[in-house]
């Protein structure tokens, strides 16, 4: 690449935030933290669990048999040395900001994606404590330029409040959660407890949750935290190859932030919760203008006023049986008695509360869709995408809005090829038309102030960018 993160720079009259970027956790000090938190125990446990080989110890034969995903390999980069132990120092990564054009970063874990999932409850809680004490141990004298996100495990909204206070404490303003938690089916649990790890449902806390979680969206907004989720979707079952990681790999950020946004668009939290913000990591915001333009089209033709032309006590059948008896075949006259069935199909008599798909939204208007999504969801776009554009063109979108991408450049992790070329990266979209200036701006600077200081006006106090961040909050 010709063009770099200076010659960026020089063209760009705003500050730039990376809203997604990773540190690769130094393990000895981790453990550390983890012995703290709960004994030599938790640390073997956790060192046992890094050393697991999985998918790359068995044979052919063994990975069919299971059907055994192929999960990530080469992950993070070698080639640079430098890149890759920067994010593995906090001193060096906040040296080399100038570097990489940046002005504020929010930090996402790498090992610390995998934490808040574990299974054995014990074991997350603890682990997810110790972590959060690792980061703010680590990287809270370099904050005017970055902060770290904190994990917050969700099994149940209680766990999730009590590390979210925890979090609060260290000083901490970020909080990253998984998209979803893979819960076992009851009834398989209770009938089959030996494989009810296997047949599961994604509990995505909107819909059909096992627990109410608006306690935790509560103190989320009470705490002045900002959510971000980076769960994958690995796994899902149209992720599962059992040979190829770039198979598994295309897209699947994206659907599980879908879950996660879908869930709470449609489960009423962002209408409960207005000011709730939520970001949606490193999957693109394609399926964010898709959600958004779908949400729309399927209201307006689904929404309980309008299910009157599918209400199947409305069909005339004696026209239908006359259009049956004069164009229909000699099968088909046969056969016309059971025409009445054939189009009635399914319940003829629906409950009131159950035509309302969209009922816990609480829209009436077109515009109730949009303040319940467009003010809440950020979405992660990296800066090679070059799909980031579409959020911008009010053209396509629903009502002439943007949907809110953020410019996040995933360093620390495989497809950065040089943390100093990113931000030049960024800015070819503008060289290339594709964004103009006013929303490259959105996008790598006015969204990511909303969604980190939207309910935290004081997010950005003490760092480099507090004035600019302040004018843009106010309104300026």
């Amino acid at each position: 690449m010709g063009t770099s993160a200076a010659d960026a720079r020089a063209k760009i009259n705003h500050p730039l935030i990376d809203g997604d970027s990773h540190i690769i956790e130094y393990t000895p000090v981790l453990m550390d933290f983890v012995r703290a938190a709960g004994g030599e125990d938790f640390a073997r446990v956790m060192e046992k669990g890094r050393n697991v080989a999985g998918w790359y110890s068995m044979t052919d034969e063994q990975r069919r048999q299971g059907r055994t995903m192929r999960g990530p390999w080469w992950a993070l980069p070698t080639q640079n040395t430098t890149d890759r132990v920067t994010a593995m120092l906090p001193q060096l990564y906040y040296e080399r900001m100038d570097d990489f054009g940046l002005d504020f970063m929010v930090l996402y874990p790498t090992q610390g994606l995998f934490y808040i999932g574990a299974e054995n409850t014990e074991y997350r809680q603890v682990v997810c404590h110790a972590y959060n004490e690792y980061i703010a141990d680590c990287y809270g004298q370099y904050s005017d330029r970055m902060t770290p996100a904190a994990i917050i495990p969700l099994h149940t909204p209680d766990e999730g409040i009590r590390e979210l206070e925890h979090a609060h404490s260290l000083g901490l303003k970020v909080a990253m959660i998984p998209s979803y938690i893979r819960r076992p089916v009851p009834k398989t649990a209770e009938s089959h407890p030996d494989i009810a790890h296997k047949v599961t449902w994604l509990d995505s806390y909107g819909i059909d949750s096992a627990y109410d979680y608006d306690p935790f969206w509560a103190k989320c907004v009470e705490l002045g935290f900002p959510v971000a989720a980076h769960s994958g979707g690995m796994g899902f079952d149209d992720r599962r190859s059992i040979s190829n990681y770039m198979y598994n790999h295309m897209g699947h950020f994206a659907a599980g932030g879908e879950v996660l946004a879908k869930s709470l668009l449609m489960g009423g939290v962002t209408a409960r919760f207005p000011d709730l913000r939520v970001a949606l990591l490193e999957g693109g915001v394609q399926n964010g203008v898709r959600l958004y333009a779908d949400i729309f089209s399927r209201w307006s033709k689904r929404r309980p006023d309008r299910l009157e032309r599918l209400d199947p006590t409305n069909l005339d059948m004696a026209l239908a049986n006359q259009l049956f008896e004069q164009y229909g075949d000699a099968a088909t006259q046969a056969k016309i008695a059971g025409l009445e069935a054939t189009l009635k199909v399914g319940p003829q008599e629906i409950d009131p509360l159950l035509k309302n798909d969209f009922r816990a939204m609480e829209v009436e208007t077109k515009e109730d869709i949009r303040d319940r999504f467009i003010p809440n969801f950020y979405f992660g776009c990296e800066s090679d995408d070059p799909l980031a554009c579409i959020a911008f063109d009010r053209k396509i979108n629903p009502l002439g809005e943007q949907v809110r991408a953020i410019m996040s450049f995933d360093l620390g992790h495989w497809d950065v090829t040089n943390m100093d070329h990113a931000a030049a990266e960024a800015y070819e979209q503008v060289e290339m038309g594709l964004f103009n200036d006013a929303d490259f701006k959105k996008f790598g600077f006015e969204n990511s102030v909303h969604l980190y200081g939207d309910t935290n006006p004081d997010f950005f106090k003490g760092t480099r960018i507090e004035t600019e961040t302040a004018e843009i909050l106010a309104g300026a």
